[in-house]
């Protein structure tokens, strides 16, 4: 299986993007991009979109459920919200949907923000192997790997999708 390009789903995500927040009535949407490749996303998207609005930052690796199950040593990065959260319109942006649990940890951290209006989802790739009952509203592809393979975002620029074996144990 090939991956896709990022830069061919970016202006496919863009357009369902626009189109989605048009849909829901959202003409004033606050952008936020999990920390790193999320972020990395949000800004290819905004720059396709001509959006000149802040994005903010969240880093959710103190609301994770599973860094000391996967044995993971979180490097902590502060989040930046340089907004409001209560009751405004937010689209969450991620790279990578697995399992749901950093979505999740987003989502728990935003509301201690705040309790916004809505929450759009949206993820460069759904891997489809949720563990929590969380789907993006947009989506730039959806891929099933075999067992013991990951998919990595490199970037800022420009993105790449790689992939990864994970060592057997």
């Amino acid at each position: 299986m090939t991956l896709p390009d990022p830069a061919l789903l970016i202006p496919q995500m863009a357009d369902a993007l626009s189109q989605h927040l048009a849909r829901h009535g959202i003409d004033e949407p606050q952008f936020i991009g999990i920390r790193t490749g999320g972020v990395w996303v949000a800004q290819a998207l905004l720059e396709h979109m001509a959006e000149s609005s802040a994005l903010g930052v969240l880093d959710v690796s103190f609301y994770r459920d599973d860094f000391t199950r996967n044995g993971l040593h979180p490097q902590v990065q502060p989040s930046e919200l340089p907004f409001e959260i209560e009751d405004r319109h937010l689209v969450l942006i991620d790279d990578v949907l697995m399992s749901g649990r950093t979505v999740r940890a987003a989502m728990n951290e935003l509301f201690d923000y705040g309790r916004p209006a809505s929450i759009s989802l949206v993820c460069l790739l759904d891997l489809d192997a949720r563990e929590l009952p969380i789907r993006p509203d947009v989506v730039g592809a959806t891929l099933s790997l075999e067992p013991g393979e990951r998919v990595k975002l490199l970037g800022p620029a420009p993105l790449a999708l790689e992939r990864q074996t994970l060592a057997a144990h």
